[in-house]
């Protein structure tokens, strides 16, 4: 094992308390506040859905058109959808009704962005939303009717900068009081902002980090994790993984060794002490064990490397279930691959079900696969062997169907640039 630069994690876990109402309860398991759900890990909570599809794939309940360019996949909380879309000149984050599906508010993020509009998906936090544009755009709305509460630029107020020249794609992460982000900057390549003023807590710093990848952002968002004891955020970067801590965002450590110089997105999985990173063009995953170092630093030390030939996932993440790490390998491919989290053992791999990339999502012992065609595939999540348990195409006209799927409230959300389309899965 090769010991790495001195590191850090966080992972939040949200918990109902023990005297939750049934209301409550029922509230959690419908909301899918922030881009891969509660806990950022892609999965959700929602059971009683269906271990099998028809031949044409589980009736569509409803539909909406009109959402404008934008590879934003969906946040819902409350009785509310948020998405971002690119409509004439404006980049929007745009809110419908979950019962009616009539638009509520709409509110203007900053410039369009020519090369199919936003990438990141809104943040829901009680009172507030929060969403990124392509442009660096950081805004703060209320969520009741869009207001803008405070507003920064993450190139003009953080200096920002990207690895590589597509837009930003980050989902802002809430942590308390706290509004975090990436701007990628020199002086603040990760940001900690007071989330109901927008005043800078902290600013990150960080060291030279390793000859692979590029300076700036990469196309992922920030998870949080407690590895090795220590608060701390985990990011993809253009440098690889990086941690800083979350209490004053000093560098924690950084795995360069996964690290694209063209795009690396996947939001890294922590699981306890472990955190698992991948990119792809060549690069090729890894997990690395946390452990406490002097001066309240962490180490990271490397379990294991799969080269890209093994496993590499291009952007439509990866999902820990129960010991195992799913997700679709190859560039511009999406071969569903089950890996042995702790030892990093490729259990099954098998050629795609769709075309090109695969973006996923778990619910009740599934895995959704959306493909870039437009095909979506339910896999059970099986460390044994590749099992389908049903395929349907969603109707699209053009472009690349990018946008991750969402399980909530016993609906599948698929958004493909302007439509979103709502299917019942749920088990009669």
């Amino acid at each position: 094992m090769k010991p790495l630069l001195p590191m850090v994690l966080v992972l939040g876990i949200l918990a109902l308390a023990p005297c939750a109402s049934a209301a409550d309860t029922a509230k959690a398991v419908r909301d899918w506040p922030q881009w891969r759900g509660p806990l950022r890990d892609g999965r959700s909570t929602e059971t009683r859905l269906l271990k099998k599809w028809p031949e044409e794939g589980p009736p569509l309940a409803w539909k909406v058109e009109g959402l404008g360019m934008g590879y934003s996949s969906v946040s819902i909380a409350g009785n509310r959808i948020f998405t971002m879309g690119d409509k004439g000149k404006d980049q929007l984050v745009i809110t419908l009704d979950l019962a009616t599906h009539e638009q509520v508010w709409t509110a203007r993020v900053g410039e369009p962005w020519g090369d199919g509009g936003p990438r990141g998906t809104p943040t829901v936090d009680g009172e507030r939303v929060y969403a990124l544009g392509a442009h660096g755009d950081l805004v703060c709305l209320a969520t009741a009717d869009g207001k803008e509460i405070w507003r920064k630029s993450l190139k003009k107020d953080f200096g920002g900068k990207m690895m590589s020249g597509w837009g930003y794609s980050e989902s802002p992460l809430v942590d308390g009081e706290k509004l975090v982000c990436t701007p990628g900057g020199d002086d603040a390549a990760i940001a900690a902002l007071d989330k109901k003023t927008g005043e800078t807590i902290w600013t990150s710093k960080l060291p030279s980090l390793g000859p692979k990848g590029n300076d700036g952002a990469g196309y992922s968002s920030l998870v949080v994790s407690q590895g090795a004891g220590v608060r701390q955020y985990v990011q993809l970067m253009g440098r690889g993984a990086v941690s800083v801590a979350a209490d004053d965002g000093r560098f924690l450590w950084c795995y360069n060794r996964i690290a694209s110089d063209v795009a690396n997105v996947p939001t890294c999985i922590v699981d306890g002490d472990f955190v698992f990173a991948t990119a792809s063009y060549e690069n090729g995953s890894g997990l690395v064990k946390l452990s406490k170092a002097p001066n309240k630093g962490v180490q990271a030390t490397e379990v294991y490397y799969l080269g890209p030939d093994k496993f590499e996932n291009h952007h439509g993440g990866v999902i820990l279930v129960k010991g195992f790490v799913y997700g679709g390998h190859g560039r511009n491919n999406g071969s569903p691959t089950c890996i042995d989290f702790k030892t990093g053992k490729i259990m099954w791999q098998a050629k795609g079900v769709g075309r090109r990339s695969a973006a996923i999502t778990y619910a009740d012992g599934h895995l959704y696969f959306r493909y870039e065609d437009g095909l979506m595939a339910l896999i059970e999540a099986n460390p044994r062997e590749l099992r389908v348990a049903g395929t349907f195409k969603i109707p699209t006209r053009g472009g690349p169907s990018w946008p991750h799927p969402v399980v909530a409230d016993g609906k599948l959300f698929i958004r493909h640039e302007g439509t979103l389309l709502c299917y019942d899965i749920k088990a009669k």
